[in-house]
């Protein structure tokens, strides 16, 4: 049970400033708003679980508009016979900070999710007719979960305006996701005097490392909120490779082929450049050399093999959230926590339950080594066996899973996985899980070129102060902190945690 700060006495006015904002003036208004809530105002904060008549003692806590709240659920008798009967979870709110604010809620179960918005102090209900099977026996152990939209309607939806337009493709959209950016992660963005530099494909070499950054659109959107998450500072990876011809060619997961299916693909330079000039969500690119010892132990042969088995199989779906989360608690940003994430899973897998199975439900199953359980089902399994969920979810992947459609491996993923085969990870290839890896872990490797002497002269002809490796498109310099830094060790980044903004991550995690 998680519970709020005891509520105080105060008097109540008669409106509040933040609540007749949306009254006043646009170019008083919207300033306002935008300083007072942000992206982070949509995640909901979760106050309580509600499991029993006893609990109004003990879920108390503050709202945004109402100060003192208290629920309990009571149960009802079965109206039909092989019915495990109902319930009614009771909200009492109480002092109110004005007589214009409300409170907005989402009551969750593994088996349901639901909302309401209360704005006058007294006792409401929320009836549930008929609980769902295996629901009784959650809801008596674990409760109804409930969460508060800490920012009100208001702020919400104030947040709704700084989220959305991320995904939208127009300049605007692009704005909205270097804003974004600028706010939560302390990313620059300095422009450089030119957005592509005048390269020679001649100097990307087998195994050179390609990092992406998209700030608009709905890929840019989408690779946005993973940085945020993970802190990394690029959003998609490839790898360049060269055939025995020397022709020069790029292996990608998360490739878009003609069908609109995310897949694996092996494709020449040429091509894929095109894609990504012709693309609309503005990417930005740099190429990171292997260093000259890396490039030593590259086995070319072995790199290809690998590269052409995966050539065409789906985009690894199935393990990309876990990736990012390896800790029980210290991989979320505020507000964001393992009842929330259970609780999204939940709206998903109700809304979309074939997404949902490509996405956690298959790699859940593996972390229980069962097969076939839905969400709920992988819950009760992880109770019976004593495992919180929130640990369930840190369960380290590991690269030799085998899903439905194949090994799932992530654009980083499938990078790593044709290092490890190409020898780079050397001894060590059998005790680090790359499926673990978000892309900030990938570009900490210290696999790249350090001396800049050694770096093609073009490479950093227009960005002044150098960077230490290559940019070759994109109207802002990509940042990539703590470059090339992390020397490789066993059961590397299982287990390090990423809390924005800082993204702290100690040795040896």
């Amino acid at each position: 049970m998680i519970l709020g700060a005891p509520a105080r006495s105060l008097p109540l006015l008669p409106f509040h400033p933040r609540d007749v904002l949306p009254a006043l003036p646009h170019g008083i208004a919207w300033p306002t708003l935008n300083r007072l809530h942000n992206a982070v105002d949509l995640l909901p904060e979760f106050v309580a679980a509600v499991s029993s008549p006893s609990d109004r003692n003990l879920s108390s806590w503050k709202g945004a508009c109402f100060y003192k709240n208290e629920a309990w659920l009571e149960f009802t008798e079965p109206k039909e016979a092989n019915s495990s009967g109902g319930g009614i979870l009771y909200i009492k709110t109480s002092n109110a900070h004005s007589w214009t604010c409300m409170d907005l809620y989402i009551f969750a179960t593994p088996y349901r999710v639901t909302w309401d918005y209360y704005f006058i102090g007294r006792t409401h209900t929320m009836e549930i007719k008929e609980w769902q099977e295996g629901e009784l026996d959650y809801v008596k152990d674990k409760g109804i979960s409930v969460f508060l939209m800490k920012a009100g309607m208001l702020g919400t939806l104030m947040a709704l305006w700084d989220v959305l337009p991320i995904f939208s493709n127009t300049g605007w959209g692009q704005d909205a996701n270097i804003e974004f950016l600028k706010r939560h992660m302390k990313t620059k963005f300095v422009e450089r005097p030119q957005s592509m530099s005048n390269f020679s494909t001649d100097d990307i070499q087998s195994g050179d490392f390609l990092a992406l950054s998209k700030i608009r659109g709905r890929w840019g959107g989408f690779e946005t909120l993973e940085k945020w998450v993970t802190g990394a500072y690029a959003g998609h990876t490839a790898f360049a490779l060269r055939d025995e011809q020397g022709k020069l060619w790029v292996g990608e997961s998360g490739h878009e082929n003609k069908e609109g299916q995310e897949i694996i693909a092996v494709l020449t330079w040429d091509d894929w450049w095109k894609q990504q000039l012709a693309d609309d969500a503005n990417p930005h690119i740099v190429v990171l050399p292997l260093s000259s010892a890396m490039r030593e132990k590259f086995n070319l042969t072995a790199a290809w093999e690998y590269a052409r088995s995966m050539d065409g199989k789906p985009y690894g779906y199935h393990n990309m959230i876990f990736s990012w989360i390896d800790t029980p608690v210290d991989n979320y940003p505020p507000q964001l926590d393992s009842n929330l994430v259970a609780s999204v899973l939940t709206v998903w897998t109700r809304l979309q339950p074939e997404y949902a199975a490509n996405m956690w439900n298959e790699a859940l199953n593996k972390r229980l080594d069962t097969q076939g359980l839905d969400l709920p089902g992988v819950m009760r399994e992880a109770e019976h066996r004593g495992i919180p969920f929130e640990e369930l979810l840190a369960i380290p992947e590991k690269d030799d899973w085998i899903y439905s459609d194949g090994k799932s491996t992530s654009c980083v993923a499938f990078v790593l996985q044709m290092y490890k085969e190409a020898g780079l990870f050397g001894e060590l290839a059998s005790s680090i899980q790359v499926t673990e890896f978000t892309i900030r872990d990938a570009y900490m490797l210290s696999f790249f070129e350090k001396n800049s002497s050694r770096l093609p002269k073009w490479c950093n002809a227009h960005d002044d102060p150098p960077l230490p490796f290559c940019q070759i498109l994109g109207t802002y310099r990509m940042e990539l902190p703590d470059y090339n830094t992390l020397v490789p060790y066993a059961s590397m980044d299982e287990r390090c945690p990423s809390v924005p903004p800082d993204y702290y991550r100690p040795s040896g995690c």
